[in-house]
């Protein structure tokens, strides 16, 4: 077999150019500190990266929803820790009330505090989370939960849905709560025994109305003492939502843990496949450059071969 001084010539040619090529191909590596520059060099890798991120994506997703509704629960616990201990404060006040020895004066004096601590009730009722939507009026965030009408009395202007938001691949947490299920509505029996639900603030009205009341037949000690019965549901209510808050902030601290864990897994996988070892790419080039230099000195001294020089 004869080999042509053009073969070798191309031959040293198409090795430098290879060796070149994988060179600034490490150097892009190395620059980028990451294994796939472009989708092209490792297609079926670049796939992997992408979906990994997609993945990550959804995981970040999840964890900004958790922290809303963390957010949102805090609230929500908050105000209703206060509202429970407001309605232990009005309690407080009926049952020193319905003392046969309170005077009118003092019982005046109880009604207005009793007034002013139904009034921080409603503003407790009415509050916003960090974001500036209303707490306890379901769906309808923009409208406060309650609404205080002219003549004084007080209506649920809010909803009952609730609002589920997604905080992983097969599971969704609500993220609001309806008013009427913390500020709870009372049963009440009339004179001729039908029952009729009567709101939360309504219940606490009647109360106050017979606390100032100068009269003290039958009729108004009756009214005291279903003001007290009612005191306990519409404190039993609050504390129900209470608890309730108390399970839900379990579930999201329990999925925020399970989504970091997810988070720390997949950016492992991540960085299995996309991360550069550095150390390991710098002895790399460092080859590359020396096979190089090898290469152009071969590529220099075929160039300047011709089978002439042999020829006698």
């Amino acid at each position: 077999m004869q080999i042509s001084t053009s073969y070798l010539f191309d031959r040293s040619s198409k090795q430098m150019v290879n060796i070149q090529n994988d060179l600034a191909k490490s150097q892009a590596q190395i620059s980028a500190q990451k294994q796939v520059v472009n989708p092209s060099d490792a297609p079926d890798q670049a796939a992997t990266i992408t979906r990994l991120k997609s993945v990550i994506g959804r995981q970040d997703t999840y964890s900004t929803a958790l922290n809303q509704v963390q957010a949102r629960l805090d609230a929500e616990s908050t105000n209703l820790t206060s509202a429970s201990d407001v309605l232990v404060r009005i309690k407080e006040l009926a049952v020193q009330a319905n003392n046969g020895t309170q005077g009118q004066v003092s019982r005046q004096a109880i009604a207005t505090e009793m007034k002013g601590l139904r009034d921080q009730l409603l503003s407790l009722a009415n509050s916003t989370d960090p974001t500036g939507n209303y707490v306890f009026s379901g769906s309808k965030v923009h409208t406060p939960a309650f609404t205080q009408n002219p003549d004084g009395s007080v209506e649920y202007t809010g909803d009952q849905t609730r609002m589920n938001v997604a905080v992983g691949e097969q599971r969704t947490i609500p993220i609001n709560r309806p008013g009427t299920n913390a500020f709870v509505r009372v049963v009440r029996t009339d004179e001729l025994g039908q029952k009729q639900g009567v709101g939360f603030f309504t219940a606490i009205d009647d109360l106050i109305g017979a606390v100032q009341n100068p009269e003290r037949g039958p009729e108004v000690i009756a009214q005291m003492q279903r003001g007290l019965t009612e005191m306990d549901a519409l404190h039993n209510g609050v504390v129900m939502a209470q608890a309730e808050v108390g399970t839900d902030m379990k579930v999201v601290e329990q999925q925020g843990a399970v989504v970091d864990d997810t988070k720390l897994s997949l950016k492992v996988a991540l960085s299995n496949v996309e991360d550069l070892d550095m150390t390991t790419a710098v002895t790399n080039m460092q080859k590359l450059m020396l096979s190089l230099e090898a290469a152009q000195s071969t590529f220099a001294k075929t160039s300047q071969m011709s089978l002439f020089k042999y020829l006698g």
